[in-house]
């Protein structure tokens, strides 16, 4: 099984590629589509637009949501196509995790003028290696 910070990486440099020749302003399925095809070039297995679905107080909501794209089985990314980012993106990255029980997201906005700014990683409980800097939900001590 393919280490998530490794794959993590792989899905960031991909997407710097994507975002230096194309550049911004395209629509979130375009990115979409070419970053998932890139990553199954690489031998990732990736799946788009997969249907998530929630059950709450004896409920049950079928394709509830749909993760734009899940890598390995293990990696959500939520791709975005816009000015800037904002909490609420990072939060609905955040609920899906906890929804689907995966520990890590990437949350990757194409649509600013470079990507560095648009590119968070959010974790669910989850002790990566990345910089605490990086993620969204992260204890203020103790870190």
């Amino acid at each position: 099984m393919t280490d998530i910070d490794r794959i993590s990486g792989d899905v960031l440099d991909v997407a710097l590629r994507i975002h230096r020749e194309l550049g911004p302003g395209l629509l979130e399925s375009v990115y979409e589509m070419i970053l998932a095809a890139k990553l199954a070039a690489m031998g990732y297995a990736v799946e788009r637009q997969r249907p998530v679905d929630v059950e709450y107080d004896g409920l049950r909501f079928d394709s509830a949501f749909r993760i734009d794209l899940l890598v390995e089985r293990r990696l959500l990314v939520e791709i975005k196509s816009t000015e800037r980012l904002n909490a609420a993106h990072a939060k609905q990255l955040l609920t899906y995790l906890r929804l689907t029980g995966q520990p890590v997201g990437l949350l990757v906005n194409f649509g600013g003028a470079t990507l560095k700014e648009g590119v968070k990683r959010i974790v669910n409980d989850y002790r990566p290696s990345a910089s605490p800097r990086l993620r969204v939900n992260r204890q203020e001590q103790g870190d």
